[in-house]
């Protein structure tokens, strides 16, 4: 009978109780890793939090550019469909027009056309009367198959304009989609610097404000920045340049919006855009298309006006305004500003005029 027993099951003391839990400790730890919750992420300084901070400013203004030139082809499909749906309204009020007539002439045949013209010759009371009559007759048959042949054409020209619509509905609700995608991408960008800066200090934001980087700034302290020679500012080589750049300082300290293109708010693109529209030149709203705008110039041939653009891929630019200085729209967390133009990757720089 004992050889039949269960063996006897040993508890767990002593070190293998020990290996067991740390085992399960450590799988736990494993798995909180993974799925993301439970775990604190480690404390950023604050130079490791303005680095990741200035990294998801470029990443939002990548994505800002990118709803920038969406929004635009948006607002031309739109555009492009009111006139359309405006000219399908006026040749179907033309057609409608054409109808009735050719309606009252087919009426008008249906009543005299129930007798054969020779005894209607017969029994008119004046020959001459009806020969005339007939001859109008025929002169307005061929002006009823010409009528005729003008609705049909006008309901070729409808569908093909109703067609049209439909290909900037289609085209109108695609670039709404993207517009939602980026805008997404955007927020997404934004509110995961604002929980970074959150982890610092009133101090140490301010700190990295003053170092140029994310800090508030107001208007009058902006326009304070003002770089002046011993002989003054320096001047612009063209009258619309210099409106350009006066433009851009009447603006320093407006707040950066992304997406928008003044006159009290801008984007980095939407105050270029806005800078030369006051001075009667219109420039795209993109940086990927402004730098397109003009000649390319060389960093040592910038002059006052000028656009410089930044990062590798061409996500942020500024008006040069001389002594190495820059006015621009930097991000959601500083205002419109002067800042040096080596405080960012340089990738280029166009001369609009």
């Amino acid at each position: 009978m004992a050889a039949h027993r269960k063996p006897r099951q040993r508890s767990l003391g002593g070190n293998t109780a020990r290996t067991a839990a740390t085992i399960a400790l450590a799988g736990a730890a494993t798995a909180t890793g993974f799925d993301g919750t439970g775990h604190a992420d480690p404390q950023l300084s604050p130079a490791q939090v303005k680095a990741k901070v200035d990294k998801l400013y470029e990443e939002a203004e990548v994505a800002t550019e990118k709803y920038n030139g969406a929004k635009e082809k948006a607002d031309k499909a739109q555009s492009r469909l009111d006139e359309l749906r405006d000219e399908v309204a006026r040749k179907q009020d033309r057609l409608n027009s054409a109808r009735e007539a050719l309606g009252s002439m087919a009426a008008a045949q249906y009543r005299s056309g129930g007798l054969d013209p020779a005894l209607q010759l017969a029994l008119s009371d004046d020959p001459d009367q009806y020969l005339e009559g007939a001859a109008f007759a025929e002169r307005a048959g061929s002006r009823q198959a010409t009528a005729v042949s003008r609705v049909r054409k006008q309901l070729r020209e409808i569908e093909r304009l109703r067609g049209a619509a439909h290909v900037e509905v289609a085209s109108l609700k695609s670039r709404q989609a993207e517009l939602k995608r980026h805008k997404k991408t955007i927020n997404d960008k934004l509110a995961s610097a604002r929980r970074l800066l959150g982890q610092l200090s009133e101090e140490q934001r301010a700190a990295l404000g003053e170092a140029g980087g994310v800090g508030h700034a107001s208007r009058s302290s902006a326009r304070d920045l003002t770089p002046v020679t011993p002989s003054g500012s320096v001047k612009a080589p063209d009258s619309r340049a210099a409106a350009a750049v006066s433009y851009a300082y009447g603006k320093l300290g407006s707040p950066y919006v992304w997406g928008a293109t003044g006159p009290d708010a801008f984007d980095c693109s939407g105050l270029i855009q806005a800078a030369y529209r006051s001075a009667g030149i219109s420039l795209p709203r993109t940086t990927y298309a402004q730098i397109n705008a003009g000649r390319r110039v060389s960093r040592s041939e910038l002059s006052p006006g000028d656009l410089v653009f930044f990062y590798s891929g061409i996500s942020h630019v500024g008006i040069y305004v001389g002594n190495g200085q820059m006015i621009h729209a930097p991000n959601p967390t500083a205002p419109v500003r002067l800042a040096p133009v080596d405080s960012m990757p340089f990738a280029g720089a166009t001369r609009v005029v």
